[in-house]
């Protein structure tokens, strides 16, 4: 499969050779894990950037690609590199979806045909907000609204958040500056699975 994918090289270490005896060291990218996904797991981005940084060293790439569906790890990961002096060109590729518009996920095999197409909504809102941007909006409570009433209109919805938020910082916006833009993004559980997506609004 990853031959015929293009791949020339394929390493698998151990558990030990990511985490030798009495593994101490971690890294902490500040900020930017305190909010959205991070303050809703605690030490998750740590993790993250601690075993995304060894593989960095054994590997030493020059470019690494990231999906944008993870966008929260796409900026805690270019902030790593960016303050560690990595030298590594950090690419993010669009997020990959199903006809419908519903980010793909592993989590999507857990939802029953009801709750797949009740989870369709994420994409919904989110494409509410975009549009109501291109048009002209840049009141972030208001595009937080838009997003809000779609997915509230969901029974089978239950919201955890919705944010409007600077793309590089991750703080949350009272208005889009329409030189920068802003990353949209939600966490909604649709019955048992909670699924994420975002989209970037795009400076104007």
């Amino acid at each position: 499969m990853l031959a015929e994918a293009g791949a020339d090289l394929v390493w698998t270490p151990g558990v030990s050779d990511i985490y030798p005896p009495e593994f101490s060291t971690y890294v902490d990218v500040e900020g930017v894990t305190d909010v959205l996904e991070g303050a809703r797991r605690p030490g998750h981005f740590r993790g993250v950037a601690t075993v995304v940084s060894i593989l960095f060293h054994a590997v030493r790439p020059t470019a690494a690609y990231f999906g944008q569906k993870d966008a929260q790890q796409c900026v805690v990961l270019r902030k790593m590199v960016t303050d560690l002096a990595m030298g590594i060109d950090l690419i993010v590729a669009p997020t990959v979806r199903e006809p419908d518009g519903l980010a793909m996920s592993s989590r999507n095999n857990y939802l029953d045909a009801e709750h797949r197409a009740a989870a369709t909504v994420l994409i919904r809102a989110l494409r509410a907000a975009e549009q109501a941007w291109a048009a002209g909006e840049a009141d972030a409570d208001a595009l937080r609204k838009r997003m809000t009433d779609i997915l509230d209109a969901e029974p089978l919805a239950a919201v955890d958040y919705v944010s409007v938020a600077d793309p590089d910082t991750l703080a949350e916006l009272t208005e889009v500056d329409t030189g920068r833009g802003a990353l949209t993004s939600l966490a909604v559980r649709v019955g048992k699975p909670r699924l994420i997506d975002n989209l970037i609004l795009p400076p104007r």
